[in-house]
């Protein structure tokens, strides 16, 4: 089992000796913590087929950019299971907010960002995308979205993750990681089966093209130009199918764009990590090319200005 911490760091280099070690042992993210005395730990092994990894973290945002993603070797998903603390979870154009007992699933291929707000335990499953279609065949219908803890099989699964991942730590019996992981992978997705099974369509192509025009979209979202026709012609469907694909949603692809950079335009202006940026800088980088406009939808959203907002929310991100 391998081991990484901060505490054998000095403060003032924790946060850039994080940022590489886990880049090179884990995952191609950035950490930005919300103080100097940040502390972190990470333990991971295998589980045959599956990769298990236990993330200990202080107060911190954790995003991952198409930047990332385009250093990135192989596409793989990953549960999370919150052990401890809260966190906000943002991907596939989902936020949700996380408590003990919670999971969701991570698509590594398409942007996301977890803020921990207070000291918190994180348990991760990560599988290949054909692994878990075995028994997911659409995950990408399920990423983003939380399983709330104390939900049908949900405390069951977690129980089961938790004490795999503790006889894992005193070590395991040779040969029976693969049996253990398909066991573990049939109980989660069970779980979800019955608590988000209502999220599914029938047809797995269509969730497929579903999902693919959001990651789509995340992938685009800073693009002033982008828009239905150049999402249509960059999935290579057409208009009036890319409609309908939003359709169950209730919500049209301009207005999930709207609502999408509008969001992150509310995360960066109440985050201390952006306070070098103006608002109109932030709304620009965006996606915003009218001032007046993102004005407008800020307040409208919001129900205050972007200044007030940055004001009464920054010291609580």
């Amino acid at each position: 089992m391998q081991h990484f911490r901060t505490a054998d760091c000095p403060n003032t280099r924790r946060a850039a000796y994080w940022n590489d070690i886990y880049r090179d042992q884990f995952a191609q993210v950035t950490f930005m913590p919300a103080r100097e005395d940040f502390d972190a730990e990470l333990r991971m092994s295998p589980l045959g087929s599956l990769v298990m990894a236990d993330i200990r973290t202080s107060s911190t945002d954790i995003e991952r950019t198409p930047t990332h993603i385009n250093l990135s070797t192989s596409r793989l998903f990953s549960f999370l299971l919150l052990v401890r603390g809260s966190a906000t979870f943002n991907h596939y154009g989902h936020e949700e907010k996380l408590r003990a007992g919670d999971f969701t699933l991570c698509d590594n291929a398409a942007p996301h960002r977890i803020h921990f707000e207070a000291d918190s335990r994180l348990l991760l499953m990560r599988a290949t995308p054909a692994l878990l279609r075995n028994h997911l065949p659409c995950p990408e219908q399920l990423c983003g979205l939380k399983l709330p803890a104390q939900h049908g099989m949900t405390p069951t699964a977690a129980a089961m993750a938790q004490s795999i991942w503790s006889q894992m730590e005193r070590g395991l019996p040779d040969g029976y990681g693969d049996r253990i992981a398909g066991h573990l992978l049939d109980m989660v997705t069970t779980a979800y089966s019955i608590g988000l099974g209502h999220r599914m369509t029938n047809s797995t192509i269509v969730g497929l093209r579903k999902a693919r025009a959001r990651q789509f979209i995340e992938e685009r979202l800073q693009d002033p130009d982008l828009g239905s026709g150049a999402i249509a012609e960059g999935l290579r469907i057409s208009p009036r199918y890319l409609r309908m694909l939003f359709a169950d949603d209730a919500e049209s692809v301009s207005a999930y764009i709207l609502r999408r950079r509008l969001e992150e335009c509310a995360t960066q202006i109440a985050s201390e990590g952006w306070r070098h940026l103006t608002i109109t800088e932030i709304a620009f980088k965006w996606g915003f090319n009218s001032s007046a406009y993102f004005a407008r939808a800020f307040r409208q959203r919001y129900g205050m200005t972007a200044t007030e907002f940055r004001r009464t929310r920054g010291s609580r991100h």
